[in-house]
């Protein structure tokens, strides 16, 4: 123990100026996390860091998919349900079949189910990824979306792949009627139990007494609880968390308070980058033990990499093939919606783009480390070393081989400067310019005659029509603060309410209701 926490401190360090490097070097902080679990893996002398395979899923799982879901915007995923929906389920079952049958075919010893098993770990594309390497370039809020919503729920789907072809490993055989009921109820009982212990947090935030530091502990277990309960009744984890975590999400402003949004949103972005370096640090510890044991099945180290190259070139073929199919199907039952009309180039090259964004990461990565050593009757689990090290080749090659190339691909094509772009600045100040007036109205009509003869009314309108930038607090005493609080709340009310627009973008609704946030807590500290 006293050799482990001082190296795991010295991990947490490193990870921390590995992002410094990244931000330095504008490259997505993933990239240099995966290269430097690769090197680190071979320094000699290193401690031996070993988890359960049973607790590795949650561990990891629950807070990174309950922060996935937490930070979407539900209204924009309705918005684009349909390729959302053929990417995360479709594309996900096409991409674990091609594995299985192409690692059967390939790989001595590879049966169908290993190559399910395989595929349903390197199949779902990773959000953290793709969305701190599309940081550094500017991409259509339509397309983050697509990518951000594919990635929450292709994890569900894919991990579903990977519990069945887990018991199909183990026993052998696989009954289409049972899997099939089984389907049924993880997906709709695992949903299902997200959103009614969704509800249940709800009400525990609005009628116990809560602050800041209790309601964030609070959001730091409601993820491990509702993957641990659907898990125990047989349903879906990994769908109760997104589910319940969605629904949460669109609540936010019912149950917490400004102090526990702003809060919480710094731990919980600290606590998953820090989750994320980790699992990438632990799989690069076990790398020499993993090529050791690929070694002793008379695997070498050049074949099996070889084995990682050809799965990364399926897992990328099959998905450009589905952006094409996507394309095509477009093209015949909803033509309206394709980009024909735009421009031929967006066409033919916005579905390879889409192809392209499959970086994978770290839910690949715990689930390949979730395989149990051994089956249930005691003997080893077949060919999980080279399970381990070609998902961890197929991590390497798709962030950096994909992530480097991908802004690259942007900037140089200039697919999306033929996209017709929202115009964001426009679209900020036309929703500010709406939200003065609201809150100008809402003084006049509610404290209309207190504003003649109340010196601090008289300077919070003032305030608002200065675009809310005043910087003497002084004129601030108890009655002003609580009218200055409920002004405030009546502005989140108004940006709700316009938020039910769907040609809102709610990223700007969003960014408005954290301005408002900040400015309550500074009107609480005067």
């Amino acid at each position: 123990m006293h050799t482990i926490l001082p190296f795991l401190l010295a991990m947490i360090v490193v990870i921390i100026l590995l992002e410094m490097l990244a931000t330095k070097l504008r490259i997505a902080y993933p990239i240099l996390l995966v290269i430097a679990g690769l090197i680190i893996g071979f320094v000699p002398g290193l401690p031996v860091v070993k988890i359960d395979p049973d607790l590795i899923f949650f561990i990891f799982l629950p807070p990174l998919l309950f922060d996935a879901a937490w930070s979407i915007s539900f209204k924009e995923m309705k918005k684009w349900w349909r390729i959302i929906g053929s990417f995360a389920f479709l594309v996900v079952f096409f991409t674990a079949l091609s594995v299985a049958f192409i690692t059967n075919y390939y790989i001595p010893g590879f049966s169908i189910a290993l190559g399910f098993l395989l595929g349903g770990i390197v199949s779902p594309p990773d959000a953290v990824s793709t969305g701190a390497i599309t940081q550094f370039v500017k991409i259509p809020r339509s397309t983050s979306t697509i990518l951000e919503g594919e990635s929450l729920l292709n994890d569900a789907s894919s991990l579903i792949i990977f519990r069945f072809a887990l018991v199909a490993v183990g026993t052998g055989q696989f009954i289409w009627q049972e899997a099939a009921s089984s389907f049924l109820w993880m997906v709709l009982g695992g949903a299902g139990i997200g959103l009614i212990l969704g509800w249940f947090f709800v009400q525990v935030h609005k009628r116990l007494p809560t602050d800041a530091p209790t309601d964030i502990v609070l959001t730091l277990v409601e993820p491990y609880f509702m993957y641990w309960i659907a898990e125990k009744m047989h349903g879906s984890g990994v769908l109760a968390v997104v589910a319940g975590g969605l629904f949460l999400s669109t609540r936010r402003l019912m149950f917490l308070n400004s102090a526990s949004r702003v809060q919480g949103h710094s731990v919980w972005e600290s606590f998953v980058f820090i989750l994320n370096g980790i699992v990438f640090f632990i799989i690069g510890l076990q790398l020499p033990e993993i090529v050791k044991g690929i070694r002793s099945e008379g695997i070498s180290l050049n074949t099996a990499i070889g084995y990682g190259v050809l799965v990364t070139g399926v897992l990328i073929g099959a998905r450009i093939v589905s952006s094409y199919a996507a394309l095509v199907a477009t093209l015949i039952f909803r033509p309206s919606v394709a980009p024909l009309a735009r421009s031929p180039r967006l066409r033919y090259f916005m579905p390879m783009l889409l192809g392209w964004t499959g970086m994978r990461g770290v839910v690949s990565l715990a689930a390949a480390l979730a395989i149990p050593v051994t089956l249930q009757n005691g003997e080893a689990f077949p060919h999980r070393n080279l399970i381990l090290f070609i998902t961890f080749v197929v991590i390497l090659l798709t962030l950096v081989v994909q992530g480097l190339t991908l802004p690259y691909l942007i900037q140089r094509t200039q697919l999306f400067g033929l996209y017709p772009q929202e115009p964001e600045e426009e679209a900020k100040q036309k929703l500010l310019e709406g939200l003065y007036k609201h809150t100008y109205r809402f003084l006049r009509n509610k404290y209309d005659n207190e504003l003649h003869d109340h010196v601090g009314l008289q300077k919070m309108l003032k305030h608002v029509e200065e675009k809310m930038e005043a910087s003497d607090d002084s004129w601030m005493n108890e009655k002003t603060k609580a009218i200055f609080i409920e002004m405030l709340e009546s502005q989140r009310e108004y940006l709700s309410e316009i938020n039910k627009d769907p040609a809102i973008d709610e990223e700007i609704i969003r960014q408005q209701l954290f301005r408002i946030d900040l400015e309550e807590e500074r009107i609480k500290m005067i």
